[in-house]
């Protein structure tokens, strides 16, 4: 399952956080984080879900 995860962490890093954790702060950052830049985002989204 996690490998699921980590491909849409890769394609749409929030929708990937957001099976993770739900909504939440951490879904919150990943998205400020994808808008501001698409790199951050997708690093800030496989870190949330390797850590659980």
């Amino acid at each position: 399952m996690d490998l699921i995860r980590i491909l849409f962490a890769i394609l749409l890093p929030p929708l990937g956080v957001f099976l993770q954790v739900g909504i939440g702060g951490a879904f919150w950052l990943n998205i400020l984080l994808t808008i501001l830049g698409y790199i951050p985002g997708i690093v800030h989204a496989v870190w949330v879900i390797a850590k659980r």
